[in-house]
């Protein structure tokens, strides 16, 4: 199965290790539960670094792109809970991309997941995208390996929300983004230090990490 829906918020950010432990209580029990009832949202999960650093991924899957401006959501947005309001400006480096789907190859939740952010050139785009099809529709079938994914941000035109304002205003975006979810780290490691890093793949500004799944939610988990 490929990533539930045809858009996704995908996030990335540092958190101080002084406010970790409330971190994950609040956007396990309180975050989490909020976002995932707002319909249109399908699949939340969170990931931490692999590396040892302050760093996480977080990812919502979206039924349309339309959830990211549906009045629900904006409504959220607008109106963050006092402990929202409390963790939000803990979010250090907040890049925050609102997403369309383009390919979705293999599917499920594993404990390892490869995330690399792209910035193309004009002259790159025909090329690399040729390339991330040929190669994210083989990814299933690797040893080490179970789906690959090419996110593409769309920023929708929206007023900026109050969670924005708390957490210093405007957010940084990725461009494209390619998701790869293995269940053996070292599988996703080889990937991006080999054909992710070579040719024009590796030309296009990419920045590469690795994360460790810390939890991950459907709205019938909640």
């Amino acid at each position: 199965m490929p990533l539930l829906g045809s858009a996704a918020i995908a996030m990335w950010w540092d958190m101080a290790p002084a406010h970790r432990t409330e971190f994950e209580h609040w956007h396990s029990h309180e975050h989490f539960p909020e976002r995932l009832h707002i319909p249109g949202f399908l699949r939340g999960s969170r990931w931490s670094s692999a590396i040892g650093n302050d760093g996480c991924f977080v990812m919502y899957e979206l039924d349309t792109y339309d959830t990211l401006t549906s009045a629900p959501y904006v409504e959220r947005l607008n109106n963050p809970t006092p402990w929202s309001v409390k963790m939000m400006p803990q979010h250090r480096n907040m890049v925050r991309s609102q997403c369309r789907v383009m390919d979705s190859y293999g599917g499920g939740v594993t404990g390892s997941l490869l995330t690399v952010r792209l910035s193309p050139e004009a002259h790159q785009v025909d090329t690399i995208r040729g390339e991330l099809q040929s190669l994210l529709s083989k990814l299933p079938n690797q040893v080490g390996l179970t789906s690959g994914h090419l996110l593409q941000t769309q920023t929708p035109k929206a007023a900026q929300t109050t969670e924005q304002k708390i957490r210093g205003g405007v957010d940084a975006v990725a461009d494209w983004i390619v998701l790869v979810c293995g269940y053996d780290a070292q599988a996703l490691e080889d990937l991006s230090s080999g054909v992710l890093a070579s040719t024009s793949l590796g030309t296009s500004g990419g920045q590469h990490g690795i994360y460790r799944l810390s939890y991950a939610a459907t709205p019938r988990d909640l």
